[in-house]
This record gives structure tokens, C-alpha cells and sequence, in this order.
């Protein structure tokens, strides 16, 4: 790959363009970080954005591979990047050195509106925030181990890791478990940098204020007939036979985090115990941009087609401009554009809370016509699309905020492909059929729900994993490859149950072939600790 060249040197133009952005999305209400523009062109673009944004990565192929194709993209004219923001602080951000001046102030504008999405957002409020510093720690630290232990062990070794890099519990940095009896809080999984947090799996039968779960509340006269002595005594029972069993499972129970579950019971040596560290960490960076594309694009996009058309456009820019902002939001049938959707749902909310068409008056109107003509004046959209900001997440966002009138108004359908002709045609119109595939595409960061569920299968010590059916498929070749990869961690063989043509399965790697063997799950087979529906 070429080398990169950058420069924090901006133009007198575009530090005036800077400063004005700056000035209007603060007046606007945008908080961000302080924001580093570097100056770029077009092939160091490339480079940066084949590593993730960050100048120092790791060695692997895969940076290379990433290059070539985006290099190849520009020079056949199939697109090319215009801008690049890392969630840091401070927030680097890139500029390609040949934009017209129009679009660095678009790019400016949308930078800033991402650095307030990665500062204001709750599901970034976890996330390493000198991860630039960290990225380059981490690249140390391998260079170190392909010196000691051979670099192409620790490649391969990488080629492993960056195999099963989602197989992580993204909600799990948020997760706060009931205080334990002795008042220390209990969390689960990883904290907001991936790192390893002991989880406490403890249960007690009161909660911090010393009310005994297991009772009913009742005055003190009447507690002995709401809460007999021998049912209490039977539910505690219960409840010791439980733990006693749970002492056995391996794990106590079901682990969405399995690379989590890894790093603690994998046989592995020390170093490649921390490399596998540092692919969790950053898949924990990452997931938190994965789960707000449609939103941060969306808000990125609302940002900066408002300061440029009200603000920063000179009437020689509009066309260009124009162009421009068409080619972002462009959606093909059958296509999906984040940055389309985000935008239209944010412009959606604000229209409906400025009139207040939302809630259970509106939603009472019944009469044609009544409900596109009620407006009361409110004028709440601004603050509520900053509350949105806040609080959701691409699944949450859609969920709640892609109406039927939307749907409908930007003709969103649910396609499906054609085996005769090869083509995309609709298979339907329904909305909530729309929003169902839609929500399918992005939940888990669009990956399957995949569990540890026993550590130590039919008492043999091999890995068994379950995939929770939430409509989205197990991708058969994907999960060849993720198999091959947890048998390389695991050392023994690794199982994976899944549906397979509506018939629950099991595919089983274990070194012999470079395949998997299935074969339909039956009473015949040994239960793994856990069971996932």
C-alpha cells in the first residue's frame, strides 16, 4: 500500500468555512468535541478508510484487500469517499484535498453533526474515547508477538479471531445487575472498552431494602395466611436445588458474549490470549456505530442539508450543492440508504411534533382528512429530534418512528428476488411487513443471536452454541468459517444449533473434514446445559 500523507494545515477558506459551521451548529445546539480536520488526497483517503479511519492498525491482509477494492472503485468512477469522522476525543475527521470548497462545507457540516451524534448519543456513552491512542497500542502490542512467536502464527492466529469478532453482547457494556446481599453492584459481561468484568452470578432472595422476593407484601396480621410458612419454606427449597444445579452447568448460563466466554476458559497461550482481547475491544468500539447507522447518518445528513441551505450557500454552490445531496440520499427500489431513511424519519418527527400530530388526541381522529389538517401549534419537533438523538438506537428509531404514513409516502416495500428472471420485484405493500424486514436487517448489528450454552457438551469438554430464532438466517458458508474458528480456539469440537430448512439442526466441526457434519437434532443426542427458543 502507498503511504500516507496528511496535513492539519487548512486553507484561509476553509478555516473561515470552519469557523462558520462551527458558529451555526453551536447556535443550533450541537455539542461535539474539538474536531481536527486533516487534509488528504484521494489515495491516502483509501488507505485511512481500508483501515476503519485510523492511521496505525495492525498488520493483517485484510487492510490491504480493503485498499485495493476501494482503490479500484475510484478509478472505474464507482464512487469515492468524501468524508471520514472517528468517534475520539478530540474527533479526528478527514478532508479529500480536491473537494471543491462547496464540499468541505458540506463535509464540515456533517462532521460536526456526527461528532455531536458520538458525544450526545447514549449508546456511545461507553465507548473508549482516546481509542486513536489505543489503535496504535494495540498494533504495538502485535508487532511484538510476530517478532517473538513468528509472523505468520500470529497472522493466521488474527485470521482466527477476526473470524467470531461478532460474536459479542453489545448491550452487555449497559447491563447493571440488582445489588448483591452485600450491597456491592453487580454488572455483567464487559465494560464500555471490552474489558473483562467478573460477573458476580450469585442470586439472593432479598433485594437491597431487605424485602424478601419470595413474599407477597402483607400487613404483619395477615402475612402468616398471604404467605404460609410451609410454601415459603417449599420456594426456598426450590430455589437451593436450582442453585445446586446451576453449580454443574458450565456456564451457569446462557453467554450472548462468547468471545467473553473465551477469553476466560479457552486453552490458549498468553498471547494469544490477548490478542483476542484486543479484537473484542475494538468489535465493542465498533458496535456501537453499527447499531445507529440510520440514525447517525440520518442526523449527519438533516445537519448539513440545514446549515448549507439556510446558511453557508453562495447562490454560484446551489446546483452543485444540489447534485451533491441528491447522490446521498439516492435510494434505488428495492435499495437501502441509510443516510435516506435517517433523514426522512428525523424530518417526519419534527414535522409531526411541531403540529402535534402524535398521541392519544390525534391518534383519536377519525375522519378523512382530520389528522393531516390537526395542528396544534405545539412546535416541539426541534426538541424532540434532540431527544431522539439522545435515547434510541437504529432498532428503537425504527421501530417506533417509521410510520405507515411513510412507509407509504416514501415507497418502501418488501422485495423479494425473482428466480426466473434474476430481477427484484415487490412482494409486498404492507407496512408492517416493510418494517418487520427492515427491523430484521438491523437488529444484532444484523448478525444472528448466537449463545454459548454448554462449555463441557455430553461431558467431553466440547463447545456448544445455540442460535435464537428472531427471523433472520444462520448464513450456512458464514457459519463454516465461524465454526473452523472457534475449533481452532477451542481446541475440541465446537456445535452449532440451528434451523436449517425449518428442521432444527446441528452442525458439528471437529478437524476431521473441512466441512461440518449435520445432522437433525433427536431424543437420541445428548441436551446441552442450556436450551434457547
Amino acid at each position: 500500500m502507498s503511504t500516507m500523507r496528511t496535513s492539519t494545515e487548512l486553507s484561509p477558506e476553509m478555516k473561515e468555512a470552519q469557523a462558520e459551521v462551527i458558529e451555526r451548529a453551536q447556535s443550533y445546539g450541537l455539542d461535539f468535541f474539538e474536531t481536527i480536520f486533516e487534509v488528504v488526497d484521494y489515495d491516502t483517503m483509501n488507505l485511512l478508510a481500508a483501515y476503519g479511519g485510523f492511521p496505525i492498525r495492525y498488520p493483517h491482509w485484510k487492510w490491504g484487500m480493503e485498499y485495493e477494492k476501494l482503490r479500484k472503485r475510484d478509478v472505474y468512477g464507482m464512487g469515492r469517499i468524501y468524508e471520514m469522522v472517528i468517534n475520539n476525543d478530540p474527533c479526528y475527521a478527514y478532508l479529500q484535498e480536491s473537494n471543491s470548497i462547496m464540499d468541505q462545507k458540506l463535509v464540515m457540516a456533517h462532521v460536526y453533526a456526527h461528532c455531536d451524534f458520538f458525544k450526545c448519543n447514549a449508546w456511545f456513552g461507553q465507548t473508549q474515547r482516546h481509542m486513536m491512542d489505543e489503535m496504535a497500542n494495540h498494533a504495538t502490542r502485535i508487532h511484538r508477538y510476530a517478532e517473538r512467536h513468528d509472523a505468520t502464527a500470529v497472522e493466521r492466529f488474527l485470521d482466527v479471531c477476526l473470524s467470531v469478532e461478532h460474536l459479542i453482547d453489545p448491550h452487555s457494556m449497559f447491563m447493571k445487575r440488582e445489588q448483591s446481599a452485600n450491597g456491592t453492584p453487580r454488572t455483567n459481561g464487559s465494560n464500555g472498552n471490552g474489558q473483562d468484568q467478573d460477573a458476580d452470578e450469585s442470586a439472593s432472595t432479598e433485594d437491597c431494602n431487605g424485602h424478601d422476593f419470595d413474599k407477597l407484601p402483607a400487613k404483619d396480621y395477615m402475612d402468616r395466611y398471604i404467605n404460609p410458612p410451609e410454601l415459603i419454606q417449599q420456594k426456598k427449597q426450590r430455589q437451593q436445588d436450582q442453585a445446586a444445579q446451576d453449580k454443574h452447568r458450565f456456564p451457569a448460563h446462557p453467554s450472548r458474549d462468547v468471545l467473553l466466554f473465551l477469553l476466560r476458559h479457552a486453552p490458549l497461550d498468553d498471547w494469544q490470549r490477548d490478542i483476542l482481547s484486543i479484537i473484542r475491544e475494538e468489535a465493542y468500539y465498533f458496535a456501537p456505530q453499527a447499531m445507529t447507522k440510520i440514525m447517525n447518518e440520518g442526523w449527519a445528513t438533516y445537519w448539513h442539508s440545514k446549515m448549507m441551505t439556510s446558511h453557508l450557500l453562495k447562490d454560484s454552490e446551489v446546483i452543485d450543492y444540489a447534485e451533491q445531496h441528491s447522490g446521498v440520499v439516492f435510494m434505488p427500489p428495492g435499495g437501502f440508504n441509510p443516510y435516506k431513511i435517517g433523514v426522512e424519519v428525523f424530518k417526519d418527527i419534527e414535522r409531526r411534533w411541531d403540529r402535534g400530530q402524535h398521541g392519544g388526541v390525534w391518534e383519536q381522529l377519525e375522519k378523512i382528512g382530520e389528522r393531516d389538517a390537526f395542528d396544534d401549534g405545539s412546535m416541539l419537533g426541534r426538541k424532540k429530534i434532540f431527544e431522539v438523538r439522545r435515547i434510541y438506537n437504529d432498532v428503537s428509531f425504527i421501530e417506533e418512528f417509521l410510520t405507515d404514513e411513510l412507509i407509504d409516502r416514501l415507497k418502501l416495500y418488501h422485495y423479494r428476488r425473482d428466480p426466473r428472471t434474476g430481477q427484484n420485484v415487490i412482494a409486498s405493500r404492507d407496512p408492517e411487513v416493510v418494517r418487520k424486514t427492515l427491523l430484521y436487517r438491523i437488529s444484532n448489528m444484523g448478525q444472528p443471536y448466537i449463545y454459548v450454552v454448554d462449555g463441557n457438551y455430553a461431558n467431553r469438554g466440547e463447545l456448544y452454541l445455540a442460535h435464537q430464532w428472531n427471523g433472520l438466517e444462520v448464513d450456512a458458508s458464514y457459519a463454516v468459517e465461524v465454526l473452523r474458528g472457534l475449533y481452532q480456539l477451542w481446541s475440541r469440537p465446537v456445535h452449532l444449533q440451528l434451523l436449517v430448512n425449518e428442521e432444527m439442526s446441528l452442525l458439528t466441526f471437529d478437524g476431521s473434514s473441512d466441512e461440518p457434519k449435520r445432522q437433525t437434532i433427536s431424543d437420541e443426542l445428548p441436551k446441552p446445559a442450556h436450551s434457547i427458543q
